[in-house]
């Protein structure tokens, strides 16, 4: 019973995670677009940097900026933060549940590197605090000189494809990249962009001139997050596409479909500002076609075959023993067998040979972290079944 509750509360806060994502982002990109396409306002009022008009849902829309405050501030004044909070706090709730709960099955490969429970979660942690302060002190050290800071912080996200790919289980890997940026990203809102717009508001609240600088600080973190969205966003849903977390260069291809992600918001946001930069979408889309080439599956390398392929029953054998913890009726590691992909039976296992060789012959993701010891000679013979059957097939 416990099981199917820890499963009830993944859901609910799968849910909770992705419809707040939703809110944030879709807020966070209509201001990037606002604030790209103002135009110098037509009048001149005192403060006013620049206004947009627009028409929606039967209205006609009139948006002015003021830089860096309003002369005197209004009685209604609505904030953006709850979004971004709710989405951090849904996410790690649903991280614990999944990762931190179970890191035999989904944090450690022992391929990778081993590790005990305590550890991988432990270093979990570590990875969400240090890219945060390692983050946050480039911005501090760095200043406004935003392109050299641009560099160093596309080297911390290199750096750190790279370390979680060598630490963790593929899939955790990926996940906990995104994981890291959008911490950054939710703590750019909570430590800096929040603080700084109270202490304007507070000055204008005492009638003093507010700190431009604050704006500009909060600018700037405003700007590193829209163009981590879209990473952010490939590295959360990457976990239902093995080819690209199972790869042995891992790393490089999380970092390359990051970059694609960052050329099409560039695309975008100059777009915005009535740029057309079609060499950015096109430069993104070629990156993601090349990386979907490099990721295409080749045929498993398998022992010398004998005179006689396996047959189903000796499959099913290994795959009762090696898989059936996870993919029963009655699975003893999850409430559920995932996907409702189950094996008791030689016929659902010839129904998923296709998925079977491809998971544990040729991409090698399953089991988890190889939790259930499948062997080397264990994966040869599902490899050898798989091409005889499709050889029976085609004959």
């Amino acid at each position: 019973m416990s099981a199917f509750w820890i499963e009830a509360a993944g859901l609910a806060l799968r849910w909770l995670h992705v419809v707040a994502a939703i809110a944030w982002i879709g807020e966070s990109f209509y201001f990037v677009m606002l604030d790209r396409s103002l135009e110098s306002p037509k009048s001149p009022d005192p403060g006013v940097a620049g206004e947009s008009w627009s028409v929606h849902g039967g209205g006609f829309y009139h948006k002015r900026k003021f830089m860096p405050a309003p002369p005197q501030l209004p009685e209604v004044l609505h904030w953006s933060k709850w979004k971004s909070y709710t989405t951090w706090l849904s996410g790690f709730g649903l991280f614990a549940l999944l990762y931190l709960l179970a890191p035999e099955i989904y944090l450690i490969d022992p391929a990778v590197l081993a590790l005990s429970p305590l550890q991988a979660i432990a270093l979990t942690l570590v990875f969400l605090v240090a890219g945060w302060l390692v983050y946050d002190l480039l911005c501090r050290a760095l200043g406004f000189r935003d392109r050299l800071l641009g560099v160093l912080v596309a080297l911390l996200v290199l750096g750190l494809c790279y370390a979680a790919t060598h630490v963790f289980s593929g899939r955790a890997a990926f996940v906990l990249t995104g994981a890291v940026l959008a911490t950054i990203m939710s703590a750019n809102v909570f430590f800096v962009i929040i603080p700084g717009q109270k202490r304007m508001v507070a000055a204008l609240a005492r009638g003093e001139a507010p700190d431009p600088l604050a704006g500009l600080r909060g600018k700037q973190r405003s700007v590193h997050n829209t163009y981590f969205t879209l990473p952010v966003v490939f590295a959360m849903l990457s976990n239902h596409y093995a080819p690209a977390f199972a790869h042995q260069h891992a790393w490089l291809v999380l970092a390359g479909f990051m970059a694609a992600g960052a050329l099409i918001r560039q695309f975008f946001v100059l777009w915005h500002s009535g740029g057309r930069a079609w060499w950015l979408l096109a430069s993104g889309g070629g990156l993601l076609l090349a990386l979907f080439a490099w990721l295409a599956p080749h045929s498993a390398t398998t022992a010398a075959t004998s005179s006689q392929a396996p047959d189903i029953a000796s499959i099913h054998a290994i795959v009762v023993q090696r898989c059936s913890a996870c993919h029963s009726e009655h699975p003893s590691l999850m409430a559920s067998a995932p996907k409702g992909t189950m094996f008791d039976h030689p016929e659902q296992i010839e129904q998923r040979a296709d998925l079977i060789y491809q998971q544990v012959a040729v991409l090698r993701v399953m089991p988890p972290g190889n939790i259930t010891q499948l062997s080397e000679p264990e994966r040869n013979t599902i490899a050898r079944w798989y091409e005889a059957r499709q050889r029976g097939q085609r004959d």
